[in-house]
């Protein structure tokens, strides 16, 4: 499951990922965010948050999750992920090269200085 989170600018999508996610998770509920944040803004940020409870997700959310980071490949101002799933990190770590913008990666323990850095001015 997806949840969005609220208290954010609206140039920020923030989301935290529950038990298994699904290609319906993405197409409910992180797509149509992100969609609306783009339809106001040039540039967007995004955060990820994997909880306690995350299970991992079916072979169809990982590709709505590629599908989407793609398709507005340029339009990614930040991204952060917060997480202490090791493959999550590693995945992030090997892709944060082609991001055109900054993308951090913070444990659990460190989610209040996400928090801060992706709505942090430019």
């Amino acid at each position: 499951m997806i949840e969005l989170l609220r208290g954010f600018p609206d140039n920020v999508v923030a989301v935290s990922v529950h038990g298994d996610v699904t290609r319906k998770d993405y197409d409910t509920v992180l797509v149509p965010a992100v969609e609306k944040a783009l339809q106001a803004h040039e540039k967007v940020r995004l955060l990820y948050e994997t909880a306690a409870d995350f299970g991992g997700y079916d072979a169809s959310a990982a590709w709505e999750d590629l599908k989407v980071g793609m398709e507005h490949f340029s339009r990614w101002e930040r991204v952060a992920v917060i997480t202490d799933v090791e493959w999550i990190k590693l995945a992030m770590q090997l892709f944060s090269f082609i991001l055109p913008g900054s993308m951090r990666i913070y444990p659990t323990a460190d989610a209040a200085k996400a928090r801060l850095w992706i709505t942090q001015a430019s």
